[in-house]
């Protein structure tokens, strides 16, 4: 995975063709080594193709991958939305109350020293 993140590094900082060097040259610059097996391995694989469109087929392929237990976390999602203005219509009705009964208090006189 640092390779790749030293890669997209690379593409960003400038470089539209990283080389093996140029990969070793990053890692090295914070302390990190990688196999010069993964950096070729990688620089083979993406040799020649546009990054933006290696990133575009990416997502198309994590878009197809589940995630989660299935599909009860989309339904809690869609829950939480409209629950979320309920918790609030609920914590405002407690400080109207919690209010009522902060003036109840004042009317008596409950200071022990009075």
């Amino acid at each position: 995975m640092k390779v790749v993140a030293t890669y997209l590094l690379a593409v960003l900082g400038g470089s539209t063709n990283p080389t093996a060097e140029d990969l070793k040259a990053i890692l090295s610059s914070v302390g990190a080594e990688a196999e010069d097996s993964k950096i070729e391995l990688l620089l083979s694989q993406v040799k020649g193709k546009d990054l933006t469109e290696l990133i575009a087929a990416g997502r198309k392929m994590l878009a197809s991958v589940p995630s989660g237990g299935g599909g009860g976390a989309g339904g809690v999602a869609v829950a939480s939305g409209g629950a979320g203005a309920a918790v609030v219509e609920k914590k405002e009705e407690v400080k109207k109350v919690e209010e009522k009964e902060e003036s109840e208090d004042e009317d008596f006189n409950l200071d022990l020293f009075a």
